[in-house]
């Protein structure tokens, strides 16, 4: 969740607040017997973000925040919660008509994690004439990506396409595939799924 502060919403220059938490649920690799290894995570920042146009750029700084819990053949063992600071830049522009170009990082001092993701799209028309008729379709971008992660003993490089911008269901969504290579299993496939409200 990003929220303004003060007046003047999202729409202008000025103080942010980002709180994020997620949840995930993995095999366990760095430890036998295996078993599964779920994590939850929460950061709670206070950035600036300065406008212009539809354009954007952020810079955050605050807590990061971890919970692991490995559960194996013989029980589970539960690591303390760690307490880390995050710093992360965010941005969104539309350098011309029809692009995009979209671009996150973030610093951590769990772990030494490290995390960065660089997408550039381009807006398929929005109207097709299809005879006498013009046909009105969905706008949205689609174009290359590419993420990497690194941590402590791990690291990850993930490269493909996108699609982001689909308007659907009240939302904005973003749709990713392509391939990963990581350092604990050999490469694969991934896809991921986004949605963005407004309101």
């Amino acid at each position: 969740m990003k929220r303004a502060i003060g007046s003047g919403g999202l729409a202008r220059d000025g103080w942010r607040l980002f709180l994020k938490t997620g949840a995930s649920q993995e095999p366990t690799r760095r430890m036998r017997p295996r078993g599964t290894t779920y994590k939850a995570e929460s950061q709670a920042m206070l950035g600036y973000e300065w406008r212009i146009g539809d354009s954007f750029v952020a810079l955050y700084a605050g807590s990061d925040t971890e919970s692991v819990q490995h559960r194996r053949p013989f029980g589970v063992t539960v690591t303390p919660t760690r307490y880390g600071g995050r710093i992360q830049a965010d941005l969104w522009s539309t350098p011309m008509d029809g692009m995009m170009v979209q671009a996150g990082a973030y610093v951590s001092s769990l772990g030494g994690r490290f995390w960065a993701r660089a997408a550039t799209g381009w807006q398929l028309p929005a109207s097709i004439p299809i005879g006498s008729r013009v046909y009105v379709g969905p706008q949205f971008y689609i174009g290359p990506e590419i993420e990497a992660y690194r941590e402590n003993g791990y690291s990850k490089l993930r490269a493909g396409l996108h699609l982001t911008g689909l308007r659907a269901l009240g939302v904005e969504w973003r749709v990713s595939a392509g391939w990963q290579q990581s350092s604990a299993k050999a490469s694969e496939a991934y896809a991921t799924i986004g949605a963005h409200w407004l309101r």
